[in-house]
């Protein structure tokens, strides 16, 4: 068999924000670098929200903020921000038309605790915490965030598509399905023309990796690119209707060994 390169998902894949990543899903992944493939993490994360319990696993690399950061053996290769301008304005624009805005960076994320609570998303805190030393208020920041995406989050009554006409002009917008979802109130703002695929794409290419060995796990709408792109496409159990209807094959969730049997299934382990 071919060397595959197979790209992870994070949360609802590989991760739980509470319980970290499963025994099962480390040793799948191990077993599958041991046997000569490839193994790289492939989140909306931003590279600030990478915690230790995905360090621990043994990525050949890692694609984060939707594709807008990607590392190889700890080195960073590319990493595109936006503006502090139009990072501050994206602040106002969410602010004004009711949606909390949580600020992505490579190195650090930005927002306010007194605005993002768990009373807005129950795990806040938890982020807080992962974060540690990496996390900046918003406040006193403004005009100086380093930031690759926003992760915005809609109040009851707010007037998003106000919003998102306005920063439409910079971003490319994800929406995520189900209000009971780890992500369900939550839009992402990615810097337009990047996302999951994108980045996958770029690192075939720097590393002269075909196309057809590409292989990509996923559960929720902002693996919609790459499970557009990919060619082979494994679904979570838990995976939103769109990202189920893409895929290939279907495994059971990562709590219930769905990693290890689909990378089984795909006789990479």
């Amino acid at each position: 068999m071919s060397r595959k390169a197979v790209f992870f998902d994070a949360d609802g894949t590989v991760c739980d924000m509470k319980k970290g990543v499963p025994d099962s899903a480390l040793e799948a992944i191990r077993a599958l670098v041991n046997n000569g493939h490839e193994a790289w993490l492939c989140t909306g994360r931003s590279r600030a929200f990478v915690p230790g319990y995905l360090e621990q696993i043994p990525f050949t690399g890692m694609i984060s903020a939707c594709g807008s950061t990607i590392e190889k053996d700890g080195k960073r290769l590319f990493n595109k921000e936006m503006t502090p301008e139009i990072a501050k304005l994206s602040v106002e624009v969410l602010r004004k038309y009711g949606l909390v805005p949580v600020m992505e960076g490579a190195y650090y994320m930005y927002y306010d605790k007194d605005e993002y609570t768990d009373d807005v998303n129950w795990y806040a805190s938890l982020i807080t915490e992962t974060l540690g030393e990496r996390w900046r208020p918003i406040r006193g920041n403004e005009d100086h965030m380093q930031i690759n995406k926003i992760s915005a989050k809609m109040m009851p009554g707010c007037d998003a598509e106000k919003a998102l006409s306005i920063l439409r002009e910079y971003y490319d917008i994800i929406r995520h399905e189900g209000s009971s979802s780890f992500v369900g109130n939550t839009i992402e703002l990615v810097p337009k023309g990047f996302n999951k695929a994108v980045g996958i794409a770029t690192v075939i290419r720097l590393f002269d990796i075909p196309w057809e060995d590409t292989i990509v796990f996923g559960d929720s709408n902002n693996d919609l690119a790459m499970f557009e792109y990919a060619a082979t496409k494994v679904a979570m159990g838990n995976a939103s209707p769109k990202i189920k209807e893409l895929a290939d094959y279907v495994t059971s969730d990562m709590f219930h060994y769905g990693i290890r049997d689909g990378l089984r299934y795909l006789k990479l382990i």
